[in-house]
């Protein structure tokens, strides 16, 4: 994999650090400690903790000199928690799939330009796969990500992937510029799903529809993977197949119908 791209927004990516270093810490730390910890100037330490510290996401103990989260900090992590939800209306439907198609499925979620696995479902003699709860992988790469990007407002992918450096590459398979994105994201919004084809693991394909929520937002997608050399496989079906449980979920979170 080819090193990460330096950061565009300094102070965004100094910010981040930042609170990544208060969660890992067992209690409130000083201000000097976080700057020396990240190799911040102390001046910017302090301008970007007054930031934070009027949304909410952490706050200043005066008379210890130290800095912890704050509330808004916990409500990120409630959202994530959220997602529990999700996952359990959508376990019963991918299980229900996986039993349909014969072969495994999967529900994911997009996390920056990644997406993440919440459910897994692995369908009897098949091998285990990389997507497994937990894991995240390029969300330009995978029948999900790709489901879901295709759903998002153009100007928020173009955001999200600007230039050449924001594509990661496993198999030199796939998308790796904005140009090919977007022609590869208009074909999946005339097709209603989205196809993989070895760029995450060589030798297994997958189709993969978007699950969306009340607002038309890309909530999750559902996927079904399967050996690329399976006699059996029918890619259209399984398409089909995706999509209904898509457009199910899509109900049960609150999508009109």
């Amino acid at each position: 994999m080819p090193d990460s791209p330096r950061p565009q927004v300094p102070a965004a990516d100094q910010t981040l650090r930042i609170l990544s270093l208060l969660a890992r810490q067992p209690g409130p730390v000083a201000a000097q400690t976080i700057a020396s910890a990240l190799g911040i100037p102390r001046s910017s330490t302090y301008h970007l903790l007054a930031t934070l510290e009027q949304h909410g996401y952490v706050v200043h103990l005066p008379g210890d000199r130290r800095w912890g989260l704050g509330t808004a900090a916990f409500e990120l992590g409630g959202g994530y928690a959220r997602q529990q939800p999700l996952a359990r209306l959508g376990r019963p439907l991918v299980a229900a799939l996986s039993d349909r198609v014969g072969e495994s499925a999967h529900l994911a979620v997009l996390a920056g330009r990644d997406v993440l696995y919440i459910v897994e479902e692995r369908a009897p003699r098949r091998p285990t796969l990389v997507t497994d709860v937990g894991v995240r992988l390029p969300a330009h790469l995978t029948a999900t990500g790709v489901a879901m990007l295709a759903a998002l407002p153009r100007e928020q992918v173009r955001a999200s992937f600007p230039d050449a450096t924001a594509f990661t590459q496993r198999h030199g398979r796939g998308p790796a510029s904005p140009r090919a994105l977007r022609d590869l994201l208009r074909e999946v919004r005339a097709t209603g799903y989205a196809v993989e084809d070895g760029e995450v693991t060589p030798g297994f394909r997958s189709v993969a529809a978007a699950v969306r929520d009340h607002a038309g937002w890309p909530a999750a997608a559902i996927a079904v993977t399967w050996p690329a050399d399976a006699v059996r496989a029918d890619p259209e079906r399984f398409a089909a197949a995706a999509t209904a449980s898509a457009a199910e979920l899509s109900r049960r979170i609150g999508r009109p119908a």
